[in-house]
Order: C-alpha cells, then structure tokens, then sequence
C-alpha cells in the first residue's frame, strides 16, 4: 500500500512538472542586457551565459538575446538612434533603448515573432563607468514618473540622460512596440567592482521605477547566489569577478528561472 502511494505520489509530481514546462513552450522570450548576457550568446546556448541555463530550466518556445557587451541602461548627451552599429564596448550609442529599437525592427521586418516575455538585466556599466554617464544620477524615480508617458517619448533620446529617466523611456518604448508582452527588470548582481554599494544604488533606481510602472523586478544584486566581495580575491563562480564561468551563470540562470514562476502572467 505505501509503495503504490509513494508511486502515486511521484506521478503526479511528474504530471505537475510536465503541465508547468508545457505552459512554458508556447511563450516567445527576448532577452536585453549587458555582457553578462551577451555571453550567452543570441541563441542563448553559451554555457558560460545565464541565459542558456534558464531557458534550459524555463523552456519556452523560444529564447533570442539582443544584449550587448558594454552596454548600459544610461544614454548620454551623444547618444543617438542606431540600430546598425555594432560595439562589444561602452560607447555612446551601446544603449538598452538601441536594442529595443532593433528588436522592434527584427519583429517588423518577421525575422523575431511578436514577443510575450521581455527581460531586462543591465546596470552593471552605468555603476562601473559612471563618468562616461555623467547625468546619472541627476533625475530621481519621482521626478521622472511626474511627467506622463507621450512627454517622456517625445523627448530625443540625447536629453534622456539619468538611468531613471532612461529606464522610463525603454520600458516605454516597450510598452508601446509590445502592449501585450510582459516586461521583467532583473538589476545586475554583485560584482568585485565597482562594489555592491554602487550595485544597490542601481539596482534600487531600477526597482523604484519598475513599481512606477507596475512590472516585476527580480533583485539578483540582493537575491542571487554570487557574493561580489569573495569574487574579487577567489574566482569562484567568475573568471573575472565580473563575468560569469559556467557554474555561476548556471546559478543565475536557474535562480531568474524559479523568480519568474511566481511572476509569470502568463
């Protein structure tokens, strides 16, 4: 009698754990970000990515990066439109709302079908380089979210200068490109530099508008499993205590994986 229960028991632990990865293979998932993105590659197969663990643990029907080395969240005073231009480095234009525009081309153009799942994990450089983005800091969340969303839109992207704003303006770009796709920001985890104080103070801006504008976010700096202080001495789940092995992303990448279950509207 126990055995036939315990067997019971592990069949429909099975069925369950079928039912939520069948739930998951009908979803379309882009992914927007930093290095520690881009190293997992577009197709997010690149083991030392955290991307191909979590679309190997969350299985949709498809999972495309457009993330970029260098990139940050934070446009600049020459920062301008450009879709074409291809940097692994920080530069002017290596911008989220620039892999937002490509991947509104890429839609368009049907070469990506239409999005249900947008995540956004960046923050990493804007703390990092923060005199290459000398606006920053100059616009707070509240002063941001006073305006209404055409008054942010309407503004060329070279006067959308602090991470709130610039958060704003993407996440708005998105909502107007996609109005069905649900939109996740994950801040960036702890790193040896520019240290975790100057990774909170990102990652809380990023929070802050993300309940602004009632989308989820995932705090990997304070939930994750990577303690940038330990990486700066002992490489254990980076390679440079800022990027990823293998063993880290696989970390992160199933963590954001178990986070977005309790998130998913879907």
């Amino acid at each position: 009698m126990k055995i036939k229960l315990f067997l019971g028991i592990l069949m429909v632990i099975g069925f369950m754990t079928n039912i939520s990865a069948a739930n998951h293979s009908h979803l379309h998932v882009v992914l927007l970000g930093d290095s520690n993105t881009f190293i997992g590659g577009d197709d997010c197969d690149k083991d030392r990515g955290w991307s191909k663990w979590f679309k190997e643990r969350f299985s949709p029907s498809t999972c495309k990066s457009y993330a970029r080395s260098g990139a940050t969240w934070t446009n600049c005073s020459k920062t301008k439109i450009n879709t074409e231009e291809y940097s692994e480095k920080l530069t002017d234009n290596n911008v989220i709302f620039n892999q937002v525009l490509r991947l509104i081309q890429a839609t368009k153009e049907g070469k990506e079908p239409q999005p249900d799942l947008i995540m956004i994990m960046a923050g990493t450089n804007d703390a990092w380089f923060k005199s290459s983005r000398p606006q920053l800091f100059s616009k707070t969340p509240q002063q941001v979210f006073s305006a209404t969303s055409n008054t942010v839109l309407s503004k060329p992207i070279h006067q959308v200068t602090s991470l709130a704003e610039s958060v704003r303006y993407s996440c708005e770009k998105i909502k107007e490109a996609f109005p069905d796709a649900q939109i996740v920001l994950i801040t960036p985890m702890q790193i040896g530099k520019p240290g975790v104080t100057g990774i909170h103070k990102i990652g809380d801006i990023i929070e802050e508008c993300g309940h602004y504008m009632s989308l989820s976010v995932i705090r990997l700096d304070y939930e994750g499993t990577i303690q940038g202080a330990k990486e700066i001495n002992n490489r254990i789940f980076t390679t440079d205590g800022v990027h990823t092995n293998s063993k880290g992303a696989k970390r992160n990448g199933y963590f954001i994986a178990n986070q977005l279950e309790s998130l998913l509207l879907y």
